[in-house]
């Protein structure tokens, strides 16, 4: 019995480390600050996608976080293809960001999204060139959003 307990507890330990080891390798880093992302982007070879979002009021910015940014197949072709920004734009208080990084939102919000619609997600060349433009759609799936971003990156 108490060997019996032993191989459990093992193979328990190996699913719970393969579950994490799993989940290390689909998370990715959203950069803050678009001339870290510049040059992330430039050793990467890669595009830059900017997220604009009301992470603490917009509930279709919350929506595609949840059901895109954070899904495994974004991730995984964000992590080997893409540089993401994201640029917050957070309503209460108690989530304000610093005056500089504010400024430094509205900045590129002027620049790439002077309308101030969100979600907005701006892909853009490691120069700032932008590449594509578009917004939350419920009925897209985040395979349709690889799908768009890998035919808008071969163009």
């Amino acid at each position: 019995m108490k060997q019996m307990l032993i191989t459990a507890a093992i193979a328990c330990l190996s699913v719970v480390q393969l579950i994490a080891q799993e989940q290390a390798d689909t998370t990715v880093e959203w950069r803050l600050n678009i001339e870290e992302a510049k040059q992330a982007a430039a050793d990467k070879g890669a595009p830059i996608l900017m997220v604009f979002s009301g992470s603490d009021w917009c509930r279709p910015c919350i929506q595609m976080r949840q059901e895109v940014w954070n899904n495994p197949v974004f991730q995984e072709y964000a992590r080997e293809s893409l540089v993401l920004l994201e640029l917050d734009f957070p309503a209460r208080k108690k989530n304000k960001l610093s005056p500089e990084q504010t400024a430094h939102n509205e900045a590129l919000a002027e620049e790439y999204n002077p309308k101030g619609e969100f979600p907005t997600a701006v892909l853009i060349g490691p120069e700032g060139k932008e590449i594509a433009h578009f917004g939350y759609n419920p009925d897209l799936s985040a395979q349709d959003y690889v799908e768009y971003l890998k035919a808008q990156v071969t163009q």
